[in-house]
């Protein structure tokens, strides 16, 4: 036989394995919702144009400082970074897994010097020999991959680094959506803070004046004790919005990577809310390809589906072809000599013939698995469409509660005028002042946090949206490549 016939067989196979082998199991189709998916959301309110494209959302807040947040946030956070090297792990488990549907081709070098007794040579008992081996081989092995359980494990493999992907898309989209939000819930800190220091400097002029009125017998003693009342009220909020802003930024700095410190709040001003425009949520049928974690969950479903074929021909034979190709001789001189030569091809098939309904068993646990990731996957688009529908409603109370709080803060103000001015006629009780001054100090803690409320809440209907995202990290991810459905 010539030197290359072990090559061409194995070629010969290989051929045959890229060209046309069969692959049990079902191919991957999306399941069906079972739910009757309307054709606009409820809450659109007439605006379900098409949703923004790829523009980063958080622009539409015209704030410098929290473009440098969400910069600084997708470079450095420690999640995405994970998430990263999670998708370049898989990525490389891709590699090993279809390096296995191709032949393997090693290298087999050895010297070998030994001796060894001769007995009955000689009448005088036994006499050793020595003698050298010096070969050099290239060993070959290759699973004919008749049923296609490499190629489905292949594609298995390759769903699981593709949902991996969009995990850290969905990651991306959480940090930067936190990130943002943080900086809201800080500003709106800052402001109540600034309500209550302005509140405590008021309530403090009020009570300075009710105590000289009383010392003077022009007021009662309730009236001191009210003054007293709202002042200790409003100074007894100060401890608590000072940690909750100290903690806000606290999150802030570890959504950086870096150690967490507080800043002294900042001084924010009085005309900082607009009203923008209603974000387009476009149809409900376009959110199963706009968001990261409904694709996600849909890789894991085809990646589980793939693995009941794996399982499938795990239950038939397994084929491996073997050969061996090199050289032998007990002299280095004459390693390549022609007569050195030495070769082998072997075909292995191997079936267990009994084992009580393992691989049986594999094969339905394989597809219930696949079954839950279909419950699941159902449940992740359900889920996405409350998103849009909460986020919907959620803007369309929260902006008229706020102009109900605006009546209310202008209508606080107003009474507040009016009580001073009575008061100072002699015409209305101190504690009619009192009153109204508190009063306006909580419409104006409400309207700052429902405008929080409104804010937030804008961020949270891009994020349910999954659209006008920006791909945040800086790590270089594998491009998507169709499966192919012949091996």
């Amino acid at each position: 036989m010539k030197r290359p016939i072990v090559f061409r067989v194995l070629l010969f196979f290989l051929l045959t394995m890229m060209s046309g082998c069969l692959r049990l199991g079902p191919d991957y189709e999306r399941p069906e919702l079972d739910v009757e998916v309307p054709t606009e959301y409820e809450n659109t309110a007439g605006h379900n144009g098409v949703p923004a494209g790829g523009e980063p959302w958080w622009q539409v807040f015209n704030d410098p400082d929290l473009n440098l947040v969400v910069e600084e946030v997708s470079r450095n956070n420690l999640d995405v970074k994970q998430a990263s090297a999670r998708v370049l792990e898989l990525h490389y488990q891709v590699v090993q897994t279809r390096a296995g549907r191709f032949p393997q081709l090693g290298l087999q070098a050895q010297a070998k010097r030994q001796q060894q007794p001769i007995i009955g040579i000689l009448p005088s008992g036994t006499v050793s020999a020595e003698n050298s081996v010096f070969t050099l081989a290239l060993p070959a092995s290759f699973e004919w991959d008749l049923w296609g359980r490499l190629a489905r494990a292949e594609e298995a493999s390759r769903a699981e680094m593709l949902q991996a992907v969009e995990a850290r898309h969905t990651i991306a989209q959480t940090v930067v959506a936190e990130a943002v939000s943080l900086y809201l819930q800080i500003e709106a800190l800052e402001r109540r803070l600034q309500i209550t220091e302005r509140s405590i400097e008021s309530f403090s002029r009020s009570r300075d004046l009710v105590e000289r009125r009383y010392r003077r017998g022009l007021s009662s003693i309730l009236d001191v004790r009210q003054a007293r009342r709202l002042l200790a009220q409003a100074e007894s909020l100060m401890p608590d919005l000072r940690q909750n802003l100290s903690v806000a930024q606290h999150n802030l700095s570890v959504l950086h990577g870096n150690y967490p410190t507080a800043q002294p709040p900042r001084l924010q001003p009085e005309d900082y809310f607009k009203r923008l425009d209603p974000v387009p949520p476009g149809l409900p049928s376009d959110l199963l390809q706009r968001r990261p974690d409904i694709r996600a969950a849909e890789e894991t479903l085809r990646s589980m589906n793939a693995l009941v074929g794996v399982a499938k021909a795990n239950r038939f034979p397994r084929i491996t072809l073997t050969g061996n190709f090199g050289y032998s001789s007990d002299e280095l001189a004459t390693l390549f000599q022609p007569e050195s030569q030495l070769y082998s091809i072997a075909a292995d098939m191997a079936q267990p013939l009994f084992e009580a309904g393992r691989r049986k068993a594999a094969q339905k646990g394989a597809e219930a698995r696949y079954q839950q990731a279909a419950a699941a996957y159902v449940k992740t688009v359900l889920t996405a469409f409350a998103d849009v529908e909460s986020a919907l409603v959620t803007r369309r109370e929260q902006i008229e509660r706020r102009d109900r709080v605006v009546v209310f803060l202008r209508e606080a103000r107003a009474a507040l005028e009016v009580a001073e001015s009575r008061y100072l006629r002699g015409l209305l009780e101190y504690l009619n002042v009192l009153d109204a001054q508190q009063s306006l100090f909580v419409a104006e803690q409400d309207l700052t946090r429902v405008d929080l409320a409104i804010l937030t809440n804008r961020v949270a209907l891009h994020r349910a949206l999954g659209g006008g995202w920006a791909d945040p990290g800086p790590a270089e991810e594998p491009s998507r490549k169709k499966d192919e459905n012949r091996g």
